[in-house]
């Protein structure tokens, strides 16, 4: 006899469970003599609560608004996520997680305490941006390779014609091997109205990044410093090809996918990456390997285009039990 939808959703919440815990288990028993450290970067596509907050315009991601996302949807969602973020590394769980499109620190206590990912062993920092739909960007970490020294939420001003946008999330640790990362989050604002009309406004962010950037390497010239994040733009676009002006490198730009992925995100049957992970020359020289991860779980068939996209949780307002629009970014450093 065929078992139900629910039976077979549970007896894969088992397996992923387990998976989990002989990740972490493998990771703690390496964790003493770990020499390398994984980054991951992922836009999480909307990954709203169900529940409304009258400071923000989140009436979207309501029961009863257009979507119908509901609780049953949101905690799918928050284990679909779980799923997509374990599998990244083979080895073990990533180090450092940057999130983009997380809607408040419910949200991501939700993911790193309550969902499936919950035996991962995360802690997380997440801003509280003046953002109007409520979006942030947050940082998970394990404690065993990233100890927590302090963060900031860098705000931006807005320039002409702008909205409030996220914070730019920063972060101190100390890792492993006794140095300290310097770790930027960064969600940068869309090109809605056109490439050219919305520049301005990621050179705003930019400009912000930078200034903070700048302040480190001109104290500490060999800072360790990593940026990631959803920057809206390719790495030719006008506002990251200047990096390099402020001691940056983009350490993932030629990052590739298996099963035909060339970038993050897929629109209209092109892909490209607007996901992006910079560092510093001192973590230039410790790059190991950078890959997008795109196994075939997160993909599905694009019937207009051809080709494969990424798996989202809704294709215009049609709901499916998808994973996110964007693909996930790896960065494996070495610790010599």
């Amino acid at each position: 006899m065929m078992a139900s939808k629910g039976a077979c959703w549970r007896r894969m919440m088992r397996v992923c469970a387990v998976v989990i815990i002989a990740h972490c288990s493998l990771f703690s028993t390496q964790a003493a003599s770990a020499q390398s450290l994984t980054v991951v970067e992922l836009n999480c596509e909307n990954l709203f609560d169900y529940q409304h907050d009258s400071l923000k315009q989140d009436m979207e991601y309501l029961p009863e608004a257009t979507r119908h996302w509901t609780r049953k949807r949101y905690w799918r969602k928050l284990n679909n996520i779980g799923q997509e973020l374990v599998s990244c590394c083979d080895d073990g769980v990533a180090d450092l997680i940057a999130l983009c499109e997380v809607e408040n620190d419910s949200v991501v206590r939700d993911l790193t305490k309550r969902s499936m990912l919950r035996n991962a062993g995360y802690e997380y920092v997440v801003t509280s941006s003046p953002d109007l739909r409520g979006i942030d960007v947050a940082l998970l970490y394990q404690p065993l390779s990233f100890g927590l020294i302090d963060s900031e939420a860098l705000r931006v001003a807005t320039v002409a014609d702008m909205r409030p946008t996220r914070d730019i999330l920063y972060v101190r640790g100390r890792v492993i091997s006794g140095d300290t990362l310097h770790v930027f989050v960064i969600h940068a604002p869309s090109r809605y109205g056109g490439e050219r009309y919305s520049r301005p406004f990621r050179q705003a962010v930019a400009d912000r990044l930078f200034a903070k950037t700048d302040s480190i390497l001109n104290a500490t010239p060999d800072a360790r410093i990593i940026v990631a994040g959803d920057f809206n733009e390719e790495a030719d676009g006008a506002v990251l090809r200047h990096t390099a002006r402020h001691r940056l490198r983009n350490l993932t730009k030629d990052a590739r996918g298996m099963n035909g992925a060339k970038g993050t995100y897929r629109y209209k049957g092109r892909w490209g990456s607007i996901d992006h992970i910079l560092g510093s020359h001192a973590l230039f020289l410790q790059v190991d390997t950078t890959y997008i991860h795109a196994p075939r779980f997160l993909l599905e068939e694009e019937p207009q285009y051809g080709g494969l996209r990424p798996r989202r949780t809704y294709n215009g307002m049609k709901y499916q039990p998808g994973y996110s629009d964007h693909l996930p970014l790896v960065l494996r450093l070495r610790w010599d």
